[in-house]
């Protein structure tokens, strides 16, 4: 599977709401650097597990909007919209944040992810 279609599957597969998915996507050795409008966050494979838990707990649906999806060999970039349809309304879908994000592959798994966001 080439880089592009990882990352593809990867947002397409919902991981970011369920650890088992998520983790057939992940490098054992994963570092994710993420630049938010709140700070900065460094987590590895592990803590980006216990955050895919927290959102499954917090909303009933999401989805990804893309707008661009770019690779350079091992390298794909990712800008994308989240959408996210929260517990407290189960009927209301809202975005959640816009991100880009580069991805570094290896071993067929994502391995290093630099990612911004900023909050809707």
């Amino acid at each position: 599977m080439m880089a592009k279609e990882l990352v593809t599957d990867f947002y397409q597969s919902d991981a970011l709401r369920n650890t088992e998915t998520l983790n057939r996507f992940l490098h054992d050795e994963m570092e994710f650097h993420w630049h938010s409008s709140k700070g900065f966050l460094k987590m590895n494979k592990n803590e980006l597990m216990n955050l895919s838990l927290e959102m499954n707990r917090s909303y009933v649906s999401s989805r990804i909007h893309f707008s661009h999806i770019l690779q350079d060999n091992d390298n794909v970039s990712v800008r994308y919209t989240y959408y996210v349809t929260p517990i407290e309304s189960p009927t209301e879908e809202m975005v959640l944040a816009h991100f880009m994000t580069i991805w570094e592959v290896k071993d067929g798994k994502l391995f290093r992810g630099y990612q911004m966001s900023q909050l809707s």
